[in-house]
């Protein structure tokens, strides 16, 4: 297929093509450390491409977890809600390139009317007006001022599109963490109902000893009162339990009826996690990406508020039909065209509008600027403190490993002493609740030590990179033929 050049074609390509006022954009500089400060003793995943994909919740080889997050992107109404908004900036794209082409409208007009009195006129008396008319306006981008919000507008539709990733990854990590501490809730809440069963054997050992005059009445209420304070504990656990299970529910898009997580003790382990070098960091995070494309059209914004300084050149043209008698309006000899307004706007004195734009845009750059390095220095700080997190608690748990088994070995020791009747039952109370307290940290450790390991994941990226993002042509979405039609089809329900 041949295509025919025209001068209208070759203005609107010369006009994409042209320099644009305004500083070409540069991604800001930042300091970038060589490694991180609390790797060192770090086991890491072998290879580091191992976490490649955004599945990264497979490291932790839990199938109810698998289950739970592979609902977060079809379920979760947040992730719903910054896709829409990504086609909507998608669809700002597409209004800002619009903006290089000429529009056109047809009018058909009629009007019945009489010239006053007194008037020379060819007709007298009542005279009918009949016309029709098409005619074309344009505004060339002639100082690059549609370019520039063009760019804007794409780096805005990446940024959306960045969003969406990092809201979907943050409510990824939110189901994980959460999921994580259901199950520390379990292992505690078993640990409390063996507890009391136990409890519940010691009781019945001292009322058949004080039954035979060897226990005291006291010992029987400290051992009930023991008892019911554990079983109190459990029962309490339970809330909280629930309203987690109710927020996993909601993040993967279900009603909390609907969902319900069946007990189990925490026996997930520790996965090697796969680290990232720090300069590959501003590439593995979306809310970094955010930053950055914010930066983006903050900068293009700038050349939008300079191009409001120079003249703006307003093109139109029109072909029409007009006559007194309907019949005729279609013939050649009422035929009428016109060439113009030609208009040249040239801004003079605004008091101090543009002014006040232009150095709002560059305040509005510098903030964004900022914005991006503090973005990149709180993602390291939060690799920094998971890591940090991982190792010390691992440190912390085999100390407290150490501790339940002591204090095990006392609650033996004093139980023994009791039945020998060297010490009274207080004593061994003291001791089992150490122990009890003893375990319950134990546990807690391990959920925190599961949650840092999910934060550390998220705060590398999750396996998310720039390369996700859209390209230049990508952010203005698709354009269909039925777009450039004078009325809508095929308009899409609001449900």
């Amino acid at each position: 297929m041949k295509f025919i050049l025209s001068p209208l074609y070759l203005l609107i390509t010369a006009q994409l093509t042209a320099c644009a006022v305004g500083p070409d954009y540069e991604i800001p500089k930042s300091v970038i450390p060589d490694t991180y400060k609390e790797l060192a003793g770090f086991k890491q995943a072998e290879p580091a491409e191992a976490f490649s994909n955004d599945q990264w919740w497979e490291l932790f080889k839990d199938q109810q977890l698998n289950a739970l997050e592979a609902q977060v992107n079809t379920g979760n109404q947040s992730i719903a809600q910054a896709e829409s908004q990504y086609k909507m900036s998608q669809s700002m794209v597409q209004s800002a390139t619009s903006a290089y082409f000429p529009t056109s409208s047809a009018t058909a007009t009629t009007n019945r009317f009489k010239a006053a009195s007194g008037q020379s006129v060819a007709v007298s008396g009542v005279r009918n007006l009949f016309g029709g008319v098409v005619s074309v306006a344009w505004a060339p981008d002639i100082f690059g001022g549609l370019r520039r919000q063009t760019e804007s507008s794409i780096a805005t539709a990446q940024s959306r599109a960045a969003t969406l990733h990092a809201l979907r990854l943050t409510s990824q990590a939110t189901v994980a963490q959460n999921y994580f501490q259901i199950r520390t809730l379990d292992t505690q809440i078993k640990l409390l109902n063996d507890t009391v069963a136990t409890y519940q054997k010691t009781l019945t050992i001292i009322q058949n000893r004080y039954e035979a005059g060897i226990a005291a009445k006291s010992d029987i209420v400290e051992a009930q009162t023991q008892l019911e304070s554990t079983r109190a504990q459990a029962i309490n656990l339970t809330i909280q339990r629930a309203q987690l299970e109710h927020a996993i529910a909601v993040l993967i898009g279900k009603a909390p009826k609907e969902l319900s997580i069946a007990e189990s003790p925490l026996t997930t382990a520790i996965p090697a996690i796969p680290m990232t070098i720090p300069s590959q960091l501003l590439e593995r995070r979306p809310d970094i990406a955010i930053a950055e494309r914010t930066v983006a059209a903050a900068n293009a914004q700038i050349g939008v508020a300079k191009a409001a300084y120079f003249p703006n050149l307003n093109l139109a043209a029109s072909d029409g039909q007009q006559s007194t008698l309907l019949s005729t309006v279609a013939n050649q000899s009422a035929r009428y065209w016109a060439l113009g307004p030609a208009a040249l706007a040239i801004p003079i004195f605004d008091g101090g509008a543009r002014s006040a734009v232009l150095q709002s845009a560059i305040d509005t750059y510098d903030a964004s600027v900022a914005g991006y390095r503090q973005a990149i220095l709180t993602s390291f700080q939060q690799i920094e403190d998971n890591l940090a997190a991982l190792r010390i608690l691992d440190a912390e748990i085999k100390v407290q490993t150490q501790a339940v088994s002591a204090a095990n070995e006392a609650v033996k020791l004093t139980t023994n002493q009791y039945e020998a009747g060297t010490v009274s039952y207080l004593n061994v109370m003291v001791n089992q609740v150490t122990a009890l307290n003893n375990e319950i940290t134990a546990v807690n450790l391990q959920g925190q030590r599961l949650s840092a390991a999910v934060l550390l994941i998220k705060a590398l990226g999750g396996g998310w990179h720039k390369t996700d993002l859209p390209t230049k042509d990508q952010a203005g979405g698709s354009i269909k033929w039925q777009q450039f039609l004078p009325i809508p089809l095929n308009v899409p329900s609001k449900d």
